[in-house]
């Protein structure tokens, strides 16, 4: 929480406001995060990294992107609208915001549909497996023409034409595969890509839950800013007018006021864009966790400052391999490729299926009678014109570009590990000097007043205290941002964000 305490020495000017709006600011952010989808980018805008396994239909191919995009926006900043907007003004806490991202945002639903993808594709290759059983029934009238079938017959009283004849036939076919090798491992590796989407799922919902919290953070540091620059307004309003005062009296020369006045309308125009920024925050948060268009909002909830427990490399390292879900999706993708490269190189091996029927046959159905065929079929593959070698050359492909994914992905997991720990010592030292700054450039200020108001100095040496400050608070709010974000990045670094991100941003 910020110092409210420490910020009293601002009381006495009506730019004393502004100590409310530093503590207003320990709750915001003021930059886009860094968040990833796996990671956000520099300027606030997820970007997914993570791939879907491909379709089991084509395993031998090259991976395919796990999830559709619009142009170049990632899916995680857009939703699916959920109801109407309501009349009133809804009031939308960290926790509303994150539910709603969960249930509507874009990013999640595809990916919830790749899952249904590759669970429908796990099904496709069992099904070659399973017996297969189907049942007909069959009535025919058939008429013979002998001729027509190249029978030629010198002995008189042999006809010609046989039938009309009738022919009923009722019966069940099977065919089951006793041994195939190479459906065998195609069934395992769609298994492995089924798992492999489930672990997609789950790191898409960490996505989400990482969207919502940077782009909530940016509402707020938003807020912080408008309130800020309203303080710095009417503190630029107090001095013009008393710089107009002076004047009249013919204490100070036309300089002075005119000073004043740029400052004032420097400060007014700052709060225009302010506001302006502020209201498209607002518009991107209700995208991501899809309110109604239209829907009025506030933000309910503040972010204090709070330090964050010290965690060894070592075991956030540790904590990072066994809990991302990009990273357990990507050992699964590695596994399903190695299936499918044995799958491909089983077309050369024999394989045994069992095939029949059973069922009635006759003139007409009251004088059927059973009849059955069963038998089991050893296919010896010999020559297939080279396709079994390009299905293994491609299959070998698609495993080498899995395993080095898989190994990029791991050398990044440790680089986000350690920037993340790296930037939280550092955010922490920076709230630190933030703070420092805010008092002694309070203190400047409330100095630099009392000599203008004394006559010893213009209002210039004003004016640059007031910069001083305006500057010392925005270093505050940044470093408050870089403070939470660092916990946030650190807890999506170490596959926690989904709670993580809960636990460091709700209220207490």
């Amino acid at each position: 929480m910020a110092r409210v305490s420490d910020l009293r020495t601002m009381k006495q000017f009506p730019f004393s406001n502004l100590g409310i709006v530093i503590c207003i600011s320990s709750l915001a952010l003021c930059k886009p995060a860094r968040a990833q989808m796996p990671s956000v980018s520099p300027n606030g805008s997820p970007m997914s990294q993570s791939t879907s396994p491909p379709p089991a239909s084509q395993p031998y191919g090259s991976n395919s992107n796990a999830t559709a995009t619009s142009g170049t926006q990632s899916p995680f900043y857009g939703s699916v609208p959920e109801g109407k907007a309501s009349p009133y003004v809804l009031s939308l806490s960290i926790k509303d915001a994150m539910e709603r991202g969960l249930r509507n945002n874009l990013g999640l639903l595809l990916e919830s549909d790749n899952t249904l993808e590759a669970r429908g594709e796990k099904w496709k290759e069992l099904s070659a497996l399973l017996p297969n059983v189907n049942a007909t029934i069959t009535e025919s009238v058939a008429q013979i023409d002998l001729a027509a079938e190249g029978f030629r017959f010198a002995t008189p009283g042999i006809p010609k034409i046989i039938g009309p004849i009738g022919i009923f036939q009722a019966q069940t076919n099977f065919s089951q595969s006793i041994f195939d090798l190479h459906l065998l491992d195609r069934n395992r590796g769609a298994s492995a890509n089924q798992r492999s989407a489930q672990f997609n799922y789950k790191d898409a919902r960490e996505l989400v839950v990482l969207a919502v919290g940077n782009s909530y953070l940016q509402t707020l540091s938003a807020t912080a800013r408008v309130q800020t620059l309203q303080a710095q307004v009417q503190t630029a309003q107090a001095l013009y007018g008393k710089s107009v005062d002076q004047q009249n009296a013919g204490v100070i020369p036309a300089i002075n006021s005119l000073r004043a006045r740029v400052e004032l309308q420097s400060q007014q125009q700052q709060l225009i864009v302010a506001r302006n920024n502020y209201a498209k925050q607002k518009l991107m948060l209700a995208r991501i966790i899809g309110l109604p268009p239209g829907q009025e909002f506030i933000l309910s909830d503040q972010v204090p400052y709070a330090p964050l427990a010290q965690m060894t490399m070592g075991e956030a390292l540790r904590r990072a391999y066994a809990s991302r879900s990009d990273y357990q999706a990507a050992v699964q993708r590695v596994r399903g490729a190695e299936y499918f490269r044995n799958a491909a190189t089983a077309e050369h091996y024999p394989s045994l299926n069992l095939a029949g029927d059973y069922g009635d046959a006759g003139i007409r159905p009251g004088s059927s009678h059973g009849v059955f065929q069963v038998g089991a079929t050893l296919e010896i593959p010999i020559f297939a014109g080279g396709r079994s070698h390009a299905d293994a050359l491609e299959a070998e492909a698609s495993l080498r570009q899995s395993k080095q994914q898989l190994d990029n992905l791991r050398a990044q997991i440790d680089y986000e590990v350690r920037v993340a720990l790296l930037d939280l010592a550092a955010a922490a030292d920076q709230v630190e000097v933030a703070r420092s700054s805010v008092d002694l450039s309070s203190q400047t200020l409330n100095q630099s007043r009392d000599r203008f108001a004394a006559g010893v100095a213009d209002n210039l040496e004003v004016i640059q205290a007031q910069e001083a400050v305006a500057a010392a608070n925005e270093n505050y709010i940044s470093s408050l941002y870089a403070h939470n974000v660092a916990k946030i990045s650190l807890a999506r670094a170490i596959g926690f964000a989904e709670k993580g991100v809960k636990e460091y941003l709700q209220s207490k």
